[in-house]
């Protein structure tokens, strides 16, 4: 049985914390199985106002007792990883035990060239890559050695062993995504033909898990995330032919484009599809 999780913008419509807290609410008390947020500094829209991710999913987890929740996905190349470090260890532990850390590149070179930063998107995976395994190592509470020859030691540590599970994002057809979700604990799957007006093709969902399957060996334990959307008329026909093919969470896609946050509300107030 799949699980089923709300996703919820941060920008635009959406940018009100107390309104993001109150749906997750609503979506834990209405039985679904997570939350989880964007991450975006900046946005396409530039008036559009935006909140922080990280203090929501905090306000989230101070307020919910079941769910998962998180940020899909933390840009992670353009984060100090020891903040990063203390923030995910923090929030684990405010809820108990319940985070789940989506990592990528990230979705617009602006967040990243405008304040100055690299965007070019091989040297934002080189530094996802390499954050990705510092995070981990300040996770384990154990000491580590950094670039400056120092030795650091971070605690406390996350409540899950042997960590915070890792979701890497991938936007098929193009591979680095998921050879990188292969070595950690599931991906986010985002396809460059599909999405948020058009349905993903099964099959091409289907050959993104055959990929990784091939690449791990294994889908033993891992988890296989997608975003799209439903009605709970049509929600279990919709969802089926994924699960068919290997999906483990189905994160319904919540946004203006499905005429904002009245329709979110009603959306997960009707429940997930079971």
């Amino acid at each position: 049985m799949p699980r089923f999780a709300v996703g919820l913008p941060n920008v635009g419509p959406f940018a009100d914390a107390a309104t993001l807290v109150e749906l997750a609410v609503a979506a834990e008390e209405r039985g679904w199985d997570g939350v989880f947020l964007w991450d975006h500094v900046l946005y396409h829209e530039p008036d559009w106002p935006v909140v922080n991710p990280v203090v929501v999913t905090s306000a989230i987890a101070a307020r919910t007792t079941r769910i998962r929740l998180g940020v899909l996905v933390t840009a992670l190349p353009r984060r100090r990883v020891q903040i990063v470090a203390r923030e995910t260890a923090t929030l684990d532990t405010l809820s108990a035990g319940r985070l789940v850390f989506g990592a990528g590149i990230g979705s617009m070179d602006l967040e990243y060239a405008a304040f100055g930063e690299d965007p070019d998107l091989r040297g934002r995976g080189r530094r996802l890559d390499e954050s990705l395994e510092q995070l981990a190592a300040l996770w384990s509470g154990q000491e580590v050695p950094l670039p400056s020859g120092e030795r650091v030691r971070m605690l406390p540590t996350p409540v899950q062993r042997p960590r915070i599970p890792v979701w890497c994002a991938g936007r098929w057809p193009n591979r680095p995504g998921f050879r990188r979700s292969a070595r950690w604990d599931g991906f986010m799957a985002t396809f460059r033909d599909a999405g948020r007006d058009v349905p993903v093709p099964v099959e091409d969902f289907a050959d993104a898990v055959r990929f990784v399957a091939a690449e791990r060996g294994s889908l033993d334990g891992f988890d296989v995330v997608l975003e799209g959307w439903t009605t709970p008329q049509n929600a279990e026909r919709v969802v089926a032919p994924y699960v068919d093919a290997g999906l483990t969470w189905w994160v319904e896609a919540m946004g203006w484009w499905r005429g904002g946050v009245d329709a979110a509300r009603e959306r997960i107030l009707a429940g997930p599809p079971r």
